[in-house]
């Protein structure tokens, strides 16, 4: 009798099972340390798609299941995680943020069968591997590089452009890709410096860059050192401009540069997607929560809808089919507008506006699109 009690309750378990099956997906940044901010941003982005994909009853008619993952923006961090978010069973991760723990990571979310879209992921060799199953929302260095180096070279002709990097390979890589744009424009550099990311005093580079008297500083890192960078300058009396990339796209840099250090510190990023009509409900939804969906929020939004769409397409998780229907060409329609991939896992829009970071009338420091 008691195995027949049981048999029965397995046949219930089987019958109803679908409505409480789960999919288990991830997204995975450095959720601690200096980067974290942009971690929290990855976080709130997943979190949120994921509510209004349950809300709508899931994918496949089955719940989502969010994990985690804190890489702490290293690599071998990121490949740990990578290993436990394939050991857990999930299908799919919005990340990593970091072009080097992306590129490490997706090792081994080939060798598992896991889907991965990173949104901010820019180094170009991410998608230069030939995994088929490695995609970004976001577009790549050699892009974002041509765009700030023809705006320096035009913005800043004749003048003396200094070009640093923090070592990393999505820091390098954009660097790297600026100054070759520079020097196609028959604009080379005074200074090429590599510094160490994370450093607190710098000012042996400050001192380099005030001797090579340069008119404006390129800078190839995140927020964190830009803005100490800003700062030792403004102290040491350069009042040279900073330009950057996607990495320095944080309210947190004016914290760390000040306000009087700020003004005029330019840089590039995508599209913002808080000015695309069709985000506006998203966005409001975000702002009720006390969160300003920001730089790469919506970025892992749009890289859960692709994959959600692409599953829903395929019929099925499975890695091979759900990766088809993102190479297929078809558009996915997105918060930050429609994508569409070609057959590296790139989009096939890739677009970088330069930005100027400025006081508002009401005091407040933001960036505003370089008209």
């Amino acid at each position: 009798m008691k195995t027949r009690l049981i048999l029965a309750g397995l046949a219930l378990a089987l019958a109803t099972g679908t409505a409480h099956a789960q999919v288990k997906i991830g997204v995975a940044g450095p959720m601690t340390g200096a980067l974290a901010v942009y971690g929290q941003q990855l976080k709130n982005g997943a979190e949120m798609a994921v509510a209004d994909l349950t809300a709508k009853g899931g994918v496949l008619g089955q719940k989502l299941e969010l994990k985690v993952g804190d890489d702490q923006a290293d690599p071998k961090q990121g490949v740990s995680v990578a290993n436990k978010m394939a050991g857990d069973g999930v299908k799919f991760v919005a990340g990593h943020l970091n072009s080097g723990v992306s590129i490490a990571a997706s090792d081994v979310y080939a060798e598992n069968g896991v889907i991965q879209i990173s949104p901010s992921t820019t180094n170009p060799s991410y998608t230069e591997r030939k995994l088929a199953n490695v995609f970004r929302t976001c577009g790549r260095d050699d892009q974002q590089g041509k765009v700030a180096g023809a705006y320096l070279a035009k913005a800043f002709a004749g003048k003396k452009v200094a070009v640093l990097d923090d070592k990393t390979t999505y820091g390098k890589g954009l660097a790297d890709e600026t100054r070759k744009a520079l020097e196609a424009a028959g604009m080379k550099p005074v200074l090429v410096e590599s510094v160490n990311g994370g450093d607190k005093d710098y000012g042996a580079l400050v001192s380099k860059i005030k001797a090579a008297q340069a008119d404006v500083v390129y800078f190839g890192g995140t927020h964190a050192d830009a803005g100490l960078i800003i700062r030792q300058m403004r102290d040491q009396g350069v009042k040279a401009p900073l330009m950057g990339g996607d990495g320095i796209n944080s309210a947190e840099l004016a914290a760390i540069a000040g306000d009087a250090g700020i003004e005029g510190t330019l840089m590039t990023f995508s599209p913002d997607p808080r000015k695309i009509a069709g985000a506006a409900e998203v966005i409001a939804r975000f702002r009720a929560k006390q969160i300003e969906p920001e730089s790469f929020t919506l970025y892992t939004y749009a890289a859960v809808e692709v994959w959600a769409q692409a599953v829903e397409a395929a019929k099925s998780t499975d890695v091979a089919k759900v990766a088809a229907e993102i190479h297929s060409g078809r558009t996915f329609k997105t918060v930050v507008g429609p994508l569409s991939y070609d057959a590296k896992g790139d989009i096939t829009t890739p677009a970088y506006v330069v930005y100027q970071w400025k006081k508002n009338a009401d005091g407040k420091i933001d960036y505003a699109e370089v008209q």
